[in-house]
């Protein structure tokens, strides 16, 4: 009877690295950003780590309780930041993943729980502590349809049409470990609100007087209530948000089109009058004589009330003449347009919509929205409402103005929208200093196409080398 304890604890002693060693690595993902780069080591089980930062060489060194093999799994993605990853043993035996790095960098560590299609993860975030930018990452998995070769479409711009371009910010909803919904074959929300974007980039930068600005350039997670910042830096006139909803009832489909409600913009603009850097990116020209004090707040209240009022008009127009355009080309789920308190609408100060282009939950809407020809004739309607609005209503310093001022009608830019337009090839002479991601974010073109386009082996390229710009 005296040896059971004995036998017990023996046991226990044997079994106890075994339920350590339940835990694996499944695979290792890198997405980069403009600000910083994220990892996340998909996981078998909750993981136990401790993190420290070594040098010579500049790395980060996790180790994972309970993880004995060496083995990462597919690591997918690359990053300017990360040179390397691979996994060590410690000096006490234990594994760990090793995050080699090109520069010093700040680094944020924490798990995640499961959350489909996603099982346990563990998340770093590293941020370089230069002032350099990050090398942006390939949206490998869309490829937008590349437009077959007609003759170059002749625009002519009317004779003394002067003014700025009218800038349309466009926000492809989710991204990097953020999918959004997955639709019932497995489709993901970010691949579809990416292609779409990228196709309706190409159609307003093809207009004169209208330039599109994208607040992800690649597959990478942006906060959405940052989302509208970037739109801000880029000082532009509309920012429209495009996804893609998604449902139990898989019956739901149709498009629809959402503003910001009056509640979320009243409760934003008590938030931004209590932060004085936002008043200067608000107000503009303003800010210099409006200064952050007691006595000048109610002329500051004044003039983020009509900022604000005016950005929910344009956005409730526009949004009227998208699902006008996209009733011609696809089901709408909702004929009016919504108001809600989303983070992406949040700007009161920029006129924003989102744009929900159909129900990723049904299976028919999801064969449809992976469909390049539909991604084309969605983008081509959100771009015909775009245009359609701002020949009616132009910022007064914009060439659409100016156009509208001659009674001259704004000019065409494309040949139809059952027809694709070519655009000349451009050429670029890298110089020193460049990459090529550098140049796919200068271009508004992946890397991948960059590669197949020049049929280049690698992402290497040579002082002197001529690249061809798809």
């Amino acid at each position: 009877m005296r040896l059971w304890p004995v036998a017990f604890a023996l046991c226990c002693v044997l079994l106890a690295p075994l339920a350590e060693a339940a835990n694996t690595v499944k695979g290792v993902r890198i997405w980069a950003s403009p600000d910083n780069t994220r990892l996340v080591l998909d996981l078998s089980a909750a993981p136990s780590y401790k993190s420290r930062r070594l040098n010579n060489p500049q790395r980060l060194e996790i180790e994972l309780a309970g993880v004995s093999s060496l083995n990462l799994g597919p690591v997918s993605g690359s990053a300017a930041l990360v040179k390397r990853v691979y996994a060590s043993r410690t000096p006490s035996a234990a594994t760990a993943v090793v995050i080699e790095l090109t520069q010093a960098a700040a680094d944020t560590v924490f798990s995640l729980p499961p959350s489909p299609p996603y099982g346990h993860r563990l998340v770093v975030d590293l941020k370089p502590q230069s002032a350099s930018r990050q090398t942006l990452a390939p949206v490998s998995a869309v490829k937008p349809a590349v437009p077959a070769t007609v003759a170059e479409p002749k625009i002519v711009t009317p004779s003394h049409a002067t003014g700025r371009d009218i800038v349309i910010a466009i926000d492809a909803g989710h991204g990097g470990n953020d999918p959004g919904a997955v639709g019932p074959n497995g489709t993901y929300e970010k691949r579809v609100t990416y292609a779409i974007s990228q196709q309706l980039m190409q159609m307003i930068n093809q207009q004169p007087g209208l330039k599109a600005v994208m607040t992800r350039t690649g597959d990478y997670y942006i906060h959405p209530g940052k989302r509208p910042d970037v739109a801000r830096q880029k000082q532009a006139d509309l920012l429209i948000s495009v996804h893609a909803d998604a449902v139990k009832n898989r019956k739901a489909h149709g498009a629809s089109v959402w503003v910001l409600s009056m509640r979320r913009a009243t409760t934003e603009v008590g938030r931004m009058l209590e932060q004085t850097e936002q008043h200067s990116e608000l107000l503009g020209g303003v800010a210099e004589v409006i200064k952050d004090s007691a006595n000048e707040r109610y002329l500051a209240q004044t003039v983020l009330d009509l900022s604000m009022n005016h950005s929910m008009v344009t956005g409730f127009e526009v949004a009227k003449e998208v699902l006008r355009e996209m009733g011609k080309v696809a089901h709408l789920h909702k004929k009016e347009p919504q108001a809600a308190s989303l983070a992406v609408l949040k700007a009161p100060d920029i006129p924003s919509i989102l744009i929900e282009t159909g129900f990723i939950s049904n299976y028919n809407e999801e064969r449809q929205l992976k469909d390049p020809g539909h991604q084309r004739r969605l983008a081509q309607a959100i771009f015909n409402a775009v245009k359609s609005y701002f020949s009616q209503q132009p910022p007064a310093d914009s060439m659409f103005a100016a156009i509208k001022q001659q009674g001259r009608a704004v000019p065409v830019a494309s040949v139809g929208s059952g027809q694709t337009v070519a655009v000349a090839e451009r050429t670029h002479k890298v110089k020193a200093g460049e990459s090529l991601s550098r140049l796919a974010r200068q271009y508004g073109v992946s890397m991948a196409q960059l590669r197949q386009h020049n049929r280049l082996r690698d992402d290497n390229i040579k002082i002197g080398q001529v690249l061809r710009i798809p």
